[in-house]
């Protein structure tokens, strides 16, 4: 479904759901894994997707499918589907058009998960990436392509480098081989930024963030743009092009064209066969946050903002990445694709190397020592003694992580209490 003439924030209330008269007001949640048909024939259409409806939870939902709807309205895309994490959504776009002896270009500045992801899990499936700088030149762009190059991918923010991807850019590169760039919008969200009209082909999410906005649950989105033309590229997606014998023969590309083909494909090759699902319950969660993204948005930036000016001129601070900063290296690229805001997330350096940023962290008041980004509290993570600290601290440096590094995701509370809070704590080294 295409977004509408209909603002954002409407979009955000209203979209992917139309209640009927005296129906349900808010999305109703299908806790069913199963539905009931009079005949095997009404069944066996379903299977041959010859009608569309419901046999099993696995594959689809109704309450899955209306949040989905609206999260491809908010992109403006023209299909989407809901999965059990932000993971699974990165691995389901990319396998979905990627499979042995293939290969990926990448940016090297994603999240952690995501870069293991595609360096070796994929990698053990014969599914090679080379990475590249988000600040590459055209020329080192272009080398890291191959023949069996099937996608570009990218985060519009990194995770937690805070790199801003020139999207234009990397996605002028993939159509130029014929292949479609895949971008992780998680952490600007389609308030801040809609990849699609700057030339992504496809957009992913962990609506475990800002989607949902309040902790509660895990959960991944993909959107097609329906932009991209398989069949003009059939040779390299065979995938979506030719006959698949495990669902009778059907050819996406053909059957469902550029608007279906890939998330019909997606779901009914590898949610068949992975059964990565987000619970209907968990739909319901994600779709109540995004009822309010639009409003919530702009203070996580507003707030992020503030704390990345304060720690900037901090003396105990030695230095912070903010894409709203002037003189960020990405500041440029964040006035082009990010005019509203980044996100709430900060990532500074602490002065006096780890110890003194655990010391930091210990003194914390109101910021919660959590695993997390992205919700209503703001919360601090130490890598290197936490999420990375398996890692020496040359390994560290490698990864683009500095020992002394703190990634700080603002909430909603207010400014003056979280910059206080960073103050006190920094008052103790």
């Amino acid at each position: 479904m295409a977004h509408d003439e209909n603002g954002i924030g409407t979009t955000c209330v209203q979209g992917g759901y139309v209640p009927g008269n005296g129906d349900p007001r808010q999305v109703p949640i299908v806790q069913s894994t199963t539905f009931k048909y009079d005949t095997s024939n009404a069944m066996g259409r379903l299977f041959d997707l010859e009608d569309t409806g419901y046999f099993y939870t696995r594959l689809q939902n109704p309450t899955n499918d209306a949040v989905a709807a609206k999260i491809a309205q908010l992109e403006g895309g023209t299909a989407g589907m809901l999965t059990s994490s932000g993971q699974a959504a990165n691995f389901f776009a990319c396998f979905n058009i990627a499979e042995a002896g293939s290969h990926i270009v990448a940016s090297s500045a994603i999240y952690g998960g995501t870069f293991n992801l595609l360096a070796h899990t994929m990698a053990k499936m014969g599914v090679q990436t080379t990475f590249v700088s988000p600040l590459c030149s055209d020329e080192e762009l272009e080398a890291a392509f191959r023949p069996n190059t099937k996608a570009v991918f990218g985060e519009t923010i990194a995770n937690p480098a805070l790199a801003v991807l020139d999207i234009e850019r990397f996605a002028r590169a993939a159509h130029a081989h014929g292949v479609p760039l895949i971008v992780d919008n998680t952490f600007p969200t389609p308030v801040n930024c809609r990849p699609i009209e700057w030339g992504a082909d496809i957009v992913t999410h962990s609506t475990t963030k800002y989607m949902d906005g309040h902790a509660v649950h895990v959960g991944g989105a993909i959107v097609d743009s329906g932009n991209f033309d398989w069949m003009a590229h059939a040779d390299k997606f065979p995938g979506l092009t030719t006959p698949d014998e495990s669902y009778h023969g059907i050819v996406y590309a053909q059957k469902f064209g550029n608007a279906g083909a890939f998330i019909t494909k997606a779901t009914s090759q590898l949610m068949r066969d992975f059964g990565s699902i987000q619970s209907p319950q968990n739909a319901f969660y994600l779709n109540m946050g995004l009822e309010s993204l639009h409003v919530r948005m702009p203070r996580h930036c507003s707030n992020g903002q503030a704390a990345a000016e304060f720690l900037s001129g901090h003396p105990k601070v030695a230095g912070v990445r903010y894409p709203g900063l002037p003189g960020d290296p990405y500041h440029e690229l964040a006035e082009k694709y990010l005019p509203n805001g980044s996100c709430g997330v900060v990532s500074f350096d602490v002065a006096g190397g780890r110890a003194a940023a655990e010391r930091f962290m210990s003194a914390l008041r109101i910021c919660n020592i959590e695993t997390h980004v992205a919700d209503s509290h703001t919360c601090c993570l130490h890598p290197a003694s936490s999420t990375h600290r398996q890692m020496t601290d040359d390994e560290l440096v490698a990864a683009g992580i500095s020992p002394s590094m703190v990634r700080l995701s603002c909430g909603l509370e207010d400014a003056d209490d979280i910059i206080a809070d960073l103050d006190q704590a920094l008052a103790t080294l």
